[in-house]
């Protein structure tokens, strides 16, 4: 493992559509239409998104660059970052279909308030391509979250809203602690694995 840095264009091009295209599927993007009809939508909101962990130096990626996951540490700040990355949404995406999205984002936002207000590491994302799905890759990222967590002594906080997500993590030790729905069905999963 070890962080993704002093990438080229084409590299980080290559990571933006493999983590986009792990969450075309995810529930929060159902609004956007049919798999299809979602997908270029839900790569240009990811890859804002990529863009935004990758530029805060919170990317890890496996050795072979098959699997990627977002960690931040609570203490850390990236108010300017995010702000791009807002930015960059907003940009890329129809306001209508992004207001709709944000509304329900909204409503089961900061339910993990019970870990957030202590130290904390938020585990962004984790995408493995598909070549290598099904081989432990993501075992192996949550595996390195973990051990990030116990040598700073913190917990470490997941969230989804993917069920199939929520009880993987749960088989890797995790705690499901909490879960709001919004008003569009999108469940939210909070989960919590402490050191």
């Amino acid at each position: 493992m070890k962080l993704a840095e002093d990438l080229t264009e084409i590299q980080l091009r290559k990571i933006r559509y493999v983590i986009g295209d792990a969450f075309v599927s995810n529930e929060l993007f159902h609004e956007f239409g049919s798999i299809e009809e979602r997908r270029q939508l839900v790569l240009k909101y990811m890859a804002a998104y990529v863009d935004h962990v990758y530029e805060t130096s919170s990317l890890y990626m496996t050795d072979d660059g098959l699997g990627y996951i977002g960690l931040q540490y609570s203490g850390d700040i990236f108010a300017l970052s995010q702000m791009k990355m807002l930015w960059r949404i907003f940009l890329r995406l129809p306001f209508c279909k992004l207001k709709n999205m944000l509304r329900h984002i909204k409503q089961i936002a900061d339910e993990n308030w019970k870990y957030a207000q202590k130290p904390h590491i938020d585990m962004l994302m984790v995408a493995v391509e598909k070549r290598a799905q099904g081989k432990g890759y993501a075992t192996k990222l949550v595996s390195f979250a973990q051990d990030m967590a116990k040598k700073k002594g913190v917990p470490l906080l997941a969230d989804t809203d993917m069920k199939s997500y929520a009880e993987m993590y749960q088989y890797l030790g995790f705690e499901l602690y909490n879960t709001k729905t919004a008003s569009n069905g999108v469940t939210r999963y909070n989960l919590v694995w402490k050191p």
